[in-house]
């Protein structure tokens, strides 16, 4: 993935004082945190002090250090610990700030700091990046004294951002308000009623009405589809109808038609029968789906007596047979229960790969059990001088049993989770990040090495070692890791990696899941890697193929291919894997790689932003040969921040995405649809003006479309789910229905006209239909819900919300809105400060924004 700076900054929401919102992603460790620092006595205030300091893109802020403790705090003697954020120096006679590794960085005392009495305070001015958002501050603070290195214990911390961003937020709601306006709200009789939008969609006659009676009949092929029917229907009426193989009269048909596509369906409904035919099980599935978007949103809160299902003909088929979501719970780790969650929602919107990224720099998720110390020590993240565990990373703390940062998926979780999807059609595509990112991998087979050692075992202790232990290679990577890539010249990586493969192909044996692909990364390996290494120099001394350090890639991922090849699998993997670096005029080019083009390799295209040069690189693989899944990061990486507010969490460096941007996205011709730079201004389309287009062989190999939602902001499910909806289903609307008709027009004009009303049909039915589902659906999501649009007009407060449907509420005392404070149902006329909050139709409130009424009536 993706990142384009060292120091990774991490959402620090909880500690947001300014405004309103959803203090999701540090809630449970604010708690714990908050606990231990009463009883250490410490407290911590981040000021934000200048945002263009020096007249440059950087931060000045001051730290104060409070001392509520019964004793001093020394002179000297201790570090305080902290991940990432807008902290990188400070006057280093008071203190020293220094990177330790990956986003992990320290300050300590420097030669004229004073302690600090109880009862006082101190202050540290420190310089930083400029602030863009709240997950540019620093989280995840800890204090280790000397006296016991390896004891840290949790500091509270406390951010005032100022007045800062108080300009750039009403015009942020300005701006947000004019997006609004374009949207027009649409009565519901005139929206599909089937999402994503079908290929052929007619409403006619008479609904069906479900009630506690009704008969379910399904064809042999299908009863497991209609099973999974037969359980959402018991939640509308309260009770679950069995499946019968023959019926006459009013019922609900799943029958077997040969001759059709392999997700294609058919759903009918009139008012004594509903009707779904398909050729596969995939497109029964698929059918019920569909059937299920058609019943009301109540239907999934409650029992209801009877449930009414509007009368329609439908006639449908995936666009992309590759619709997929990729869920990271290697940086911040996610329950079971959430992956679980994950595939209901995937399921329900015609989803059908998960891209499992279990393993990281950060954190390996997944047992294997003939390598525990793979979720002992790299599942485990905790401030420890033993290798016991790895370090403290985007917040998780020092304490071993923070959720975010330590956990993992026991063989037999795992088992669960591929049934579980494997019964809702969805393939789950485990990755094995590899040669970089891979550092927990990597301390894990140290701490096995190093046990093995110790009971005079060696050579058992080498067997797995992913690092040649006498390599003096000095590198960075993106993320700040000096010692996280494998080293591909040992035979060792390559015994680790087949015992790793082959127990993951056990395990989807047991569960009876799909298995075509492992996923083996291939992003993001630093410059000055394996240099040094004796093992790769022997390694070039022998074989003639191996000239350099460059040709190690190659020499990998041809290795990795064969050994996948033997297992009956192909090779997926970042687009890296299928590039080639070039030197010209003294400048770095990377190129389709002509070794692999026709090795059937799959490879996720993330990097096209505006200005690196790559913009076109998907289409310029799919032209080479490649098969190309759509995943980039301008349209498609969901933890991205919706928008530039300074409230909204999330990362930045590869622009802002919101609902919108998947939903405008052109597979075939992305190029005229890249709209904005990574800071949400117009593109200069200049940029862009000489790119490769896609060629009709190229176009082929496009196999679909993937969204990543990677989890370093993300330390809690809520976190999660906040980033992941509503934006998923502008990803499902784009990989499943056909090509709109504003993409295929020529006319700019046309397009436009077309595309506005396209995009309000879309919203409409997202706000009206689907997010009310949301609420109640597999126990419910929580989702976002938008920051209203705002701006004074005419002396007045006018406001409006991007989801017809929601409902904003306003406030002019000072006061938070609630879900009883006044409906906005005209512009406000008091002047001062006016609050305004976004609510569902289940009452939950989204961020508040405060708009400055100035104008005297």
């Amino acid at each position: 993935m993706r990142k384009l700076t060292i120091g990774v900054w991490v959402l620090a929401q909880a500690m947001l004082m300014s405004c309103s919102q959803v203090s999701t992603d540090t809630a449970a460790v604010s708690s714990a945190n908050e606990a231990s620092a009463a009883a250490q006595g410490l407290e911590l205030k981040l000021e934000l002090a200048d945002n263009y300091h020096e007249g440059k893109a950087q931060s000045r802020s001051v730290l104060t250090i409070t001392n509520n403790g019964a004793e001093a705090l020394p002179a000297k003697g201790w570090k305080l610990y902290f991940n990432g954020g807008a902290v990188r120096s400070a006057d280093t006679t008071v203190a020293i700030v220094k990177h330790f590794n990956g986003d992990l960085h320290y300050l300590a005392p420097g030669p004229e700091f004073k302690e600090i009495a109880p009862g006082a305070s101190a202050t540290v001015e420190v310089l930083g990046r400029a602030v863009r958002n709240v997950s540019n501050f620093p989280v995840g603070f800890y204090i280790v004294y000397d006296a016991e290195p390896g004891k840290g214990i949790p500091v509270s911390l406390k951010v005032e951002p100022g007045t800062h961003f108080d300009e750039a937020t009403q015009q942020f709601a300005a701006k947000t308000y004019e997006a609004n306006a374009a949207i027009q709200d649409m009565p519901a009789t005139a929206l599909t009623k089937v999402f994503p939008t079908p290929v052929s969609y007619q409403e006619k006659g008479a609904p069906f009405v479900v009630d506690a009676k009704v008969t379910l009949v399904a064809d042999a092929d299908f009863k497991k589809e209609a099973e999974h029917l037969a359980a959402v229907l018991a939640t509308a009426t309260g009770q679950q109808p069995a499946v019968q193989s023959n019926a006459t009269g009013k019922a609900i048909f799943l029958r077997k038609k040969p001759g059709m596509g392999a997700e294609e369906y058919t759903l009918s409904v009139t008012p004594e029968r509903i009707e779904i035919t398909a050729s596969s099980a995939a497109g029964a599935f698929y059918g019920v789906q569909s059937l299920k978007t058609l019943l009301p949103a109540t239907a999934y809160a409650g029992k209801a007596a009877t449930v009414e299902v509007p009368g329609v003909e439908v006639k449908d088929a995936p666009r992309f047979g590759y619709r997929g979501f990729m869920m990271d719970m290697a940086r911040n780790f996610q329950p079971k229960a959430e992956v679980l969650k994950v595939l209901d929602v995937m399921a329900l919107y015609k989803m059908n790969k998960l891209h499992f990224h279990f393993s990281e720099d950060e954190g390996w998720r997944l047992e294997i059990r003939p390598l525990p110390e793979l979720t002992a020590v790299g599942g485990t993240r905790a401030h420890t001088t033993d290798g016991s565990s790895i370090v403290p990373s985007y917040g998780s703390g020092p304490d071993a049993a923070n959720k975010a940062g330590t956990g993992f998926y026991t063989r037999e979780d795992f088992i669960e989770i591929l049934k579980y999807a494997r019964d809702r059609h969805i393939e789950v595509i485990p990755e094995i990040e590899s040669p970089g990112h891979a550092r927990a991998a990597i301390k894990a087979m140290d701490a096995r090495y190093t046990k093995l050692m110790d009971e005079g075992k060696k050579e058992e202790a080498e067997r797995y070692l992913l690092r040649d232990l006498n390599d003096k290679s000095v590198y960075r990577s993106v993320q700040g890791w000096n010692d996280n890539i494998m080293d591909v010249s040992l035979p060792s990586t390559y015994t680790f990696l087949e015992t790793v493969v082959d127990e993951i192909m056990a395990m989807y044996k047991e569960a009876d899941a799909p298995l075509h692909t492992i996923h083996f990364g291939g992003d993001e390996v630093p410059s000055g890697v394996w240099e040094k290494s004796p093992s790769v120099q022997r390694l070039i001394s022998q074989n003639a193929e191996v000239k350099n350090t460059d040709d190690l890639w190659y020499y990998y991922f041809g290795k990795v291919n064969q050994m996948l090849k033997k297992r009956g699998l192909y090779l997926s993997g970042w687009e890296e894997i299928g590039l080639r670096k070039e030197v010209m005029n003294g400048k770095v080019n990377w190129v389709p790689n002509q070794q692999f083009a026709n090795e059937n390799f799959h490879v996720n295209v993330w990097k096209n932003d505006p200005g690196s040069g790559a913009e076109d690189l998907a289409y310029r693989m799919a032209n080479a040969g490649y098969k190309v899944i759509l995943t980039g990061v301008t349209h498609f990486y969901l933890d991205l921040a919706y928008n530039t507010s300074y409230g909204e969490p999330g990362l930045y460096w590869g622009g802002y995405v919101d609902i919108d941007k998947p939903f405008y996205f052109i597979p075939y011709d992305y190029l005229r649809n890249l709209k904005e730079d990574n800071k949400g201004n117009p593109l200069d389309r200049s940029i862009i003006k000489s790119k490769e287009p896609l060629t009709e062989k190229g176009k082929s190999n496009i196999v679909g479309i993937e969204a990543p939602l990677w989890s370093e902001t993300n330390l809690t499910t809520e976190a999660f789910e906040y980033k992941l909806l509503p934006k998923l289903l502008g990803v499902a609307e784009r990989a499943w229905s056909k090509d709109p008709n504003w993409a295929k027009e020529k006319d700019a004009a046309k397009s436009e006209k077309l595309y506005s009303q396209a995009w309000s049909e879309f919203i409409n039915v997202v706000g009206k239909r689907e997010l009310p589902r949301l609420d109640a659906y597999a126990g419910g999501y929580g989702y976002r819900i938008p920051t209203a649009g705002a701006k004074v007009v005419d002396g007045k407060v006018a406001a409006n919300v991007q989801f017809p449907g929601f409902t904003i509420r306003y406030t002019t005392d000072g006061t938070e809105p609630t879900a009883t404070s006044q409906k906005y149902t005209a512009p406000v006329e008091a002047t001062g400060a006016v609050k305004l909050r976004v609510f569902n139709a289940a009452g939950r409130g989204g961020q508040t924004i405060t708009i400055q009424n100035q104008t005297s009536m």
